[in-house]
């Protein structure tokens, strides 16, 4: 968060789950709600006083039985990410693949080491959707080389920089909210891979721009069921799409509605219930 003033919205969750707490997370964010915090039994949401609107925040939580009664306090800006970066911690994934922040020390190298200025509402690699993402990306490493690849919902950008340190041609990152897409702008740029990442705010509409030959979306499941179509138009016969942001119980929705327009089952992985798709283009 900046220094501006926002309002704190708590929620009451009853019966409180972790699940319910990350969908809320995904739906506030689209307020949008730029920074979250749970704390059983509340999930408390921050956003700028002067985009709050108690109306479209009663309408999202009206879906939701379980959130039953939020209080909205004012609180003056400060640093809310200093803490927390400061709790920030490497992440290796499979042996290859490390996610670091500049004030971690002494970080092993591996053959994919990605710098990142951790923001609390855009990813940092630890939820659980990124960590299956790059691996599925690397059994693809071969097939990614050369290739060009998009990047749907990019927040800091982690996926788009590991495709471009895995050589490919061309990568597009794409993120509705503005702060992520300046967010990924600047990471690209301090992994020295900006000259082969371009970085966009928008949504699906801007795959018209092009085709591809790898798509990878890290987003909630409604968005992707809604924007599959667009998805397949966007990529090449014969290219992969990777899909998660949604749980093990989405996956039968998700994998009708992608066959249904032309694509071929190619793997799944599953991680605390989380899942992760990976289709090919007919």
């Amino acid at each position: 968060m900046n220094s501006e003033q926002y309002i704190e919205v708590s929620v009451r969750l009853d019966p409180f789950s972790e699940e319910m707490a990350e969908i809320l997370e995904a739906e506030l964010s689209d307020l949008p709600y730029d920074s979250f915090v749970t704390e059983e039994p509340f999930l408390k949401c921050y956003i700028q006083k002067e985009l709050y609107r108690p109306g479209d925040l009663k309408v999202v939580l009206s879906g939701y039985p379980a959130a039953a009664s939020f209080t909205a306090t004012l609180v003056q800006g400060r640093n809310w990410n200093r803490a927390w970066e400061q709790e920030f911690k490497p992440i290796v994934v499979d042996g290859i693949v490390t996610i670091k922040a500049p004030f971690n020390a002494d970080v092993p190298r591996t053959r994919f080491n990605i710098w990142i200025d951790p923001q609390m509402a855009f990813g940092t690699g630890y939820h659980h959707t990124t960590y299956m993402m790059m691996q599925r990306m690397l059994g693809l490493e071969s097939f990614i080389r050369g290739r060009s690849v998009v990047d749907m919902g990019c927040g800091t950008a982690i996926l788009a920089i590991l495709a471009a340190k895995m050589r490919a041609r061309k990568v597009f990152a794409v993120d509705i909210d503005a702060v992520a897409a300046r967010s990924a702008w600047g990471n690209c740029r301090w992994n020295k891979v900006g000259s082969r990442v371009e970085t966009a705010c928008g949504d699906a509409s801007l795959l018209q721009m092009g085709t591809y030959d790898v798509l990878l979306a890290n987003i909630h499941r409604n968005i992707i069921l809604e924007d599959l179509p667009t998805y397949v138009r966007s990529l090449k016969r014969g290219g992969h799409l990777l899909l998660s942001g949604f749980y093990m119980a989405d996956v039968p929705a998700i994998r009708e509605a992608a066959e249904a327009i032309g694509l071929s089952f190619a793997g799944l992985s599953e991680r605390e219930d989380w899942a992760c798709l990976e289709f090919v283009k007919n």
